[in-house]
């Protein structure tokens, strides 16, 4: 059967097949300048009342907060910032001995730093910013883009995961710890990890923390699947998928059901999403959502009130703006 699927696959890749579009159920307003990555805060509390968050990738760029009707929310937006690249979230975070916090962070480009602050109060954690990649050498190397958030099921401690412009072809990513303590947060460096072909560069990352694997885009080579606890090693697990892809492997989103789970990728250039089985990596089939250029893409799963009862899947569009489908939509499952 997979076989047959990856045949048919390469066949509609090989062949250009223009695939049925299936139009957004809300278009964000736009960003003044360019959309890249986007994150989803779930709200425990009122799920009808989540958050899309995006980056607006620009020297003079922002941190857009959305709500489900695609409208900006200027009080959770973060303006002032130096291009910012890609975004991610994660719930829970142990701030003291007496509250946890959910947690925002992003890369900040041009200041080589990451950014972390409090979701939804957006109150910065990091005291201006934690510089990452210090010790790089190579032009560019110091330049963060992509970002990963990830909570270890087995310890509880929380990591990021960075990329960057360019770096060498072993230790790409940087995977640092936040750690919080009577003097404040820190991101403590822990391992460097990540093969990189050299064809293009590396952006989209995504964490599983179900299954406690990151998996990023090499982006003229392959999907690169690594585990991202540390003390299971640096060594790659699988390098899978770029055959389907026309240039350009971008954004990663994870759909997790309970009994089966999707990576969904940006085909970039093609204008559509390849979609995986995250158990045995095959390839299951592309989709055409309409948007063009895609970067960045998102998903929960979880239902968010009437508007999104199936879950969202959050996509970016090169006009400035975000797409928002309802996840049935995708025909996953």
């Amino acid at each position: 059967m997979n076989k047959l699927i990856i045949l048919v696959g390469l066949i509609l890749v090989s062949c250009g097949k223009k695939l049925p579009v299936t139009p957004p159920d809300v278009i964000t307003e736009k960003t003044l300048h360019d959309t890249d990555d986007p994150a989803i805060w779930v709200n425990k509390n009122d799920a009808s009342k989540s958050i899309v968050f995006g980056t607006d990738k620009d020297t003079e760029g922002a941190i857009y907060a959305f709500d489900l009707d695609g409208k900006i929310i200027e009080s959770k937006t973060i303006r002032g910032l130096k291009r910012p690249n890609n975004v991610d979230l994660e719930y829970d975070f142990q701030l003291n001995d007496s509250t946890k916090v959910d947690i925002m962070a992003f890369t900040e480009r041009e200041r080589q730093q990451i950014r972390l602050y409090t979701v939804p109060d957006m109150k910065p954690l990091d005291n201006g910013g934690f510089k990452v990649f210090t010790d790089a050498t190579m032009p560019e190397a110091n330049l963060p883009m992509g970002i990963a958030l990830y909570k270890s099921v087995k310890t509880n401690k929380f990591y990021a995961i960075v990329g960057r412009k360019t770096g060498p072809k072993n230790g790409y990513l940087y995977q640092y710890e936040l750690v919080s303590d009577s003097t404040g947060v820190k991101a403590n460096l822990v391992r460097k990890f990540g093969e990189f072909s050299g064809k293009k560069e590396i952006e989209a990352i995504a964490v599983d923390n179900q299954n406690g694997i990151v998996y990023y885009s090499d982006e003229g080579h392959c999907i690169r699947k690594y585990y991202a606890e540390p003390s299971k090693g640096d060594k790659e697990i699988y390098c899978f998928g770029g055959e389907y892809f026309k240039e350009d492997i971008e954004g990663i989103a994870i759909a997790n059901y309970p009994n089966n789970s999707f990576l969904i990728v940006s085909n970039q250039q093609a204008g559509t999403f390849n979609i995986f089985d995250v158990e045995t990596n095959a390839f299951i089939k592309e989709i055409n959502l309409g948007t063009t250029e895609t970067d960045g893409c998102e998903v929960t799963t979880e239902a968010l009130g009437d508007k999104f009862p199936n879950g969202l899947f959050v996509s970016m569009n090169d006009d400035k703006t975000f797409f928002f489908h309802d996840l049935k939509k995708l025909n996953l499952q």
